[in-house]
């Protein structure tokens, strides 16, 4: 499959894109310019030699995608849902963004979203996309050491069935990761707000955390 990475040249996105180019599949990384967008896919092929990566503008690189990933910052996504909704359409969406913000003192800290959860705001400005959230708890380091697993579980939630299963199928090529269906789209404010959690306790205790569901 071809999978974009709008906002792709941050951490997270970059990572993804690592991991899923180091499983074959073809990656797009978006920017808001095209030199950020060539500059990310650079990265991934620094790390994958044999990687199909292109870079680009946002909206240049998710036109043929088979799936979409938003990896920006919960800041930007209005303003960047918006310029981009009419391009989206039809498309599988998987959103991983996790609203919080750092303050002194504090760490990071969990936003409160007033449509319930990031992806249910996101939904509402792409009702014609397929739109699912997963990833959030995913360390991006993690993902840049290739040579290692990452004992994790992803948690994929959403209400469109067979976008959540692709989902799922593309966590479970990474390996160590297990992908998870984690309920409908009022369930993703619990796994966006662990981030928070997650990156304050990895600050405390100076390693990188990750979720594991037992029982199942």
């Amino acid at each position: 499959m071809k999978l974009a990475f709008v906002g792709g040249t941050g951490p997270e996105g970059l990572g993804l894109a690592t991991r899923f180019a180091h499983a074959g599949h073809s990656v797009a990384i978006g920017s808001r310019s095209k030199e950020r967008g060539e500059e990310g896919a650079a990265k991934v092929r620094e790390v994958v030699p044999q990687a199909d990566v292109t870079g680009g503008e946002n909206a240049d690189v998710i036109a043929d995608a088979d799936v979409v990933f938003l990896a920006f910052p919960y800041s930007g996504q209005k303003a960047t849902l918006q310029a981009l909704a009419d391009s989206l359409e039809g498309k599988i969406v998987c959103t991983v963004v996790a609203p919080l913000e750092f303050r002194q003192g504090v760490g990071a800290v969990a936003l409160n979203v007033e449509g319930n959860s990031a992806l249910q705001e996101a939904m509402e400005q792409l009702p014609k996309s397929r739109v699912v959230s997963a990833f959030q708890n995913m360390s991006a380091e993690k993902l840049l050491e290739l040579d290692e697993e990452i004992e994790s579980d992803v948690l994929v939630c959403g209400k469109d069935v067979e976008a959540k299963e692709l989902i799922i199928g593309l966590a479970n090529e990474i390996a160590g990761v297990r992908g998870l269906d984690g309920g409908g789209p009022s369930q993703s404010r619990y796994v966006e707000m662990l981030t928070s959690m997650l990156i304050n306790l990895n600050r405390k205790y100076k390693t990188q955390t990750s979720i594991k569901v037992v029982g199942i």
